[in-house]
């Protein structure tokens, strides 16, 4: 069975096609879009030895030229020095605005290769072929696209919406549990930013979805999807609604800058925390129910995930400094402080200003619980 999402972007539409075995099929799906059949394609050494001889099997069954580099694995790659690699590899391969670059792997290696292919020759066209169930769900969709720097996440980018991008159910069977969970906390803040009844289906489907039930994981990328290509095809630019996408990334990014972008926290285990966090401030603000913040935490608890500060190994900075490296948030408006928040499971909006002592309180409070890491 297979699904085809429309993101309905005007000259810049495309679909998002779901299902089983389309990484087998992934020649004869790309085929059509290109004007010479050749394809260059950025990955990473964990997934080149799963799925990499498969892609390229399948396209040259369709008799398209392929070539790939296989970068290293891990948040480290999204940076200059692996952009500057990729930038000069595509251009010693005479790539041009007509031909397509594959990004065959998770949210690394799509932010990666899209913001390579957006600034390549001023703007060439791209494939999203997402390995991750994070890149699945979210990240592969919607055209962000982007490096790191050492002052925060995500900092450098631009939008760049690919022609197609290739979701393959089957290869979530390949993940590592951690990293499948850890993409799982971007399925669950769907949920908790805009549709109630999704995420009391996860309350009672997630622990059967994470034990590898194919139908019950496409369903709920299929969900995830649907939601954020509707608000994409609001908002493409994040001028408004589509900062609802970002519940739960402030303090994510946040947390991910204090621990060095590393295996310490991925980043969908930020965003569960980032979420919790969220939804105790919003508590704290009288914003939503009092029992809302216990029932986030309880079900990424029943999911096996991480879901407080004390399940991040290691020291954290204290609250302070951690409010100061969400100031350098992208969703930072004339230096105030923007923060999704919400008035109930399904009901997130975006805050104006939200007072730093606030925030502060509620990290000070946050890391006074007992550790469990």
């Amino acid at each position: 069975m297979r699904q085809d999402i429309p993101v309905d972007l005007g000259a810049r539409s495309y679909v998002v096609r779901i299902g089983p075995g389309l990484l087998a099929e992934a020649g004869a799906q790309i085929a059509p879009l290109l004007a010479r059949p050749r394809v260059a394609i950025l990955t990473d050494e964990n997934v080149a030895g799963l799925h990499l001889p498969a892609l390229e099997r399948a396209l040259a069954a369709q008799g398209i030229d392929a070539a790939a580099l296989v970068l290293p694995a891990g948040e480290e790659t999204k940076g200059w020095p692996c952009l500057q690699r990729s930038l000069d590899w595509l251009l010693a391969r005479k790539v041009e605005r007509r031909d397509i670059v594959i990004a065959l792997g998770g949210g690394v290696i799509g932010d990666l290769a899209g913001f390579a292919a957006a600034i390549l020759r001023r703007g060439v066209r791209f494939v999203q072929v997402p390995t991750s169930l994070l890149a699945q769900v979210d990240s592969s969709v919607g055209g962000k696209t982007g490096i790191n720097a050492a002052a925060g996440k995500n900092l450098i980018g631009a939008f760049h919406q690919p022609s197609l991008v290739l979701a393959d159910t089957d290869v979530l069977a390949t993940l590592p549990p951690r990293d499948f969970l850890a993409g799982y906390g971007e399925v669950a803040k769907y949920g908790l930013l805009g549709d109630a009844a999704f995420f009391e289906w996860l309350e009672a489907n997630g622990p059967a979805l994470a034990a590898s039930d194919g139908a019950l994981r496409m369903q709920a990328v299929a969900t995830s999807v649907t939601m954020k290509a509707a608000i994409v095809a609001r908002d493409e630019t994040e001028e408004g609604e589509r900062a609802l996408l970002n519940l739960g990334h402030t303090f994510c990014h946040a947390l991910e800058a204090a621990t060095g972008y590393g295996d310490r926290l991925l980043h969908g285990e930020g965003v569960a925390i980032g979420c919790a966090l969220a939804f105790d401030l919003s508590a704290r603000m009288g914003l939503c129910p009092q029992e809302d913040p216990g029932r986030v935490r309880a079900h990424l608890r029943a999911m096996g995930m991480r879901a407080d500060l004390g399940d991040i190994p290691g020291d954290l900075p204290d609250a302070e400094a951690l409010v100061g490296l969400m100031a350098q948030d992208k969703k930072v408006r004339d230096g105030r402080l923007r923060l999704i928040l919400a008035r109930g499971i399904g009901r997130a909006f975006v805050a104006e200003d939200v007072p730093p002592p606030l925030i502060a309180q509620v990290l000070r409070d946050a890391a006074a619980e007992p550790r469990r890491s």
